[in-house]
């Protein structure tokens, strides 16, 4: 089939959209990827067998993506560009990234064509901690309920659904109202290029051997609880005191406040964001992983990818109870799961992490056994392609 996936971003990098897009084109279809430039770009081009098709936008357009369910003026803008994809692509099937142009796309589908829409993530229950919703304009001008709403009639409207967990499909379903049968569940695993390939961009931090290291990959929200770590450092200073924190991600002005304030600037290395391909390198750097995110309805039921990154490469896991993070590093027994928010609790598993190396390493050793036979993408993408083969 001739397979047009919609994505409301610019590409690369989209790592869900590339793993779905080359796991489809290794089963015989051919993949054309609708994305957007900010005219840096060329317009049209093959990206690991990927027919990248580019349309223009702008800050304006961008802008109002926020409103899109509040002013209809994005929705206007990308329909025409979306229907301009499916017509000259000659695409069998819509395959949809996210809700955010989900109802461009819907309208756009002038033949009917069967749709997939494929929700990453909880965009309505996350979009509660964005920034912007927690000031005044952002609450007068953006309805969470009315995303909520939104979300249901697409799952409805839609011929199949994808999400990343069994937490996901569970909820979903039930506030949907509609049969578990309609679900498909495609968790955000890794690839085993990932940790096969044995060349990788040297990084500006090698860790020596009297220290021991915490590392964090990915975005700094508050959400994702490293202000627990921070905390717990403070506690640990006379019983850990060669404690490195290592944090690849986005710096912000807040997080720098919080160092500064506790007094940690010697032991947290904010790296700054960092290119994907130096993630292992990062990882092999480090002596326990971390995911201390904060429970809501959207953690309680995604993956962060970074979790099965860290499993991949042998390293022992510190996370919170968030439901599904939690349920899959018990399952494996390749980590210890602390409550979130609770810095006596992280500061108590890390020191029994940090006391027991032969804990570390078997911890280490059922994670990389469970990632390496069992859960990468060329395993768990097997639901995706049966559902292709059964729309075929």
């Amino acid at each position: 089939m001739r397979v047009g996936m919609i994505l409301d971003n610019v590409y690369p990098p989209d790592p869900r959209v590339e793993n779905e897009a080359l796991e489809l084109i290794k089963d015989g279809h051919e993949v054309f990827l609708f994305c957007l430039t900010y005219g840096q770009e060329v317009n049209e081009e093959l990206v690991k067998g990927i027919h990248v098709r580019r349309y223009k936008t702008n800050m304006f357009e961008y802008k109002m993506s926020a409103l899109v369910y509040t002013i209809p003026i994005y929705t206007f803008l990308m329909k025409k560009k979306i229907k301009d994809f499916i017509v000259k692509n000659k695409v069998d099937i819509v395959h949809i990234h996210d809700m955010k142009i989900a109802q461009a796309a819907f309208e756009a589908n002038y033949n009917d064509l069967p749709t997939i829409l494929d929700l990453h993530e909880n965009r309505p229950e996350i979009m509660r901690f964005y920034p912007h919703m927690k000031k005044l304009r952002g609450k007068l001008l953006i309805s969470i309920e009315k995303w909520i709403k939104k979300e249901e009639e697409f799952v409805r409207k839609a011929t199949n659904v994808v999400v990343v967990t069994e937490e996901a499909k569970k909820e979903l379903a039930s506030r949907a109202k509609i049969s578990l049968e309609k679900l498909v569940v495609v968790p955000n695993t890794v690839r085993t290029a990932f940790f096969e390939d044995t060349k990788h961009p040297s990084i500006p931090f090698k860790k020596s051997e009297d220290e021991f290291v915490l590392l964090y990959l990915g975005d700094t929200g508050e959400r994702r609880g490293l202000d627990t770590v921070f905390e717990s450092m403070v506690k640990l200073k006379n019983e850990i005191q060669n404690l490195i924190f290592v944090v690849v991600g986005k710096s912000s002005q807040r997080l720098e406040n919080k160092v500064s304030e506790l007094g940690l600037e010697n032991q947290v290395k904010i790296m700054g964001w960092q290119n994907d391909a130096t993630f292992p390198e990062w990882i092999k750097n480090s002596d326990v992983c971390l995911s201390p995110l904060h429970r809501n309805i959207h953690h309680d039921t995604t993956y962060a990818n970074k979790i099965f990154q860290y499993m991949s490469l042998g390293k022992p896991l510190l996370v919170s109870d968030a439901t599904a993070q939690e349920e899959v590093v018990m399952r494996v027994n390749s980590g210890l799961a602390h409550q979130a928010k609770n810095i006596d609790d992280f500061t108590e598993k890390l020191l029994r992490l940090y006391k027991n190396e032969g804990l570390r390493t078997e911890l280490g050793k059922n994670g990389s056994e469970f990632v390496r036979n069992t859960f990468t993408w060329d395993k768990t993408s097997k639901d995706l392609k049966e559902l292709y083969k059964k729309l075929a």
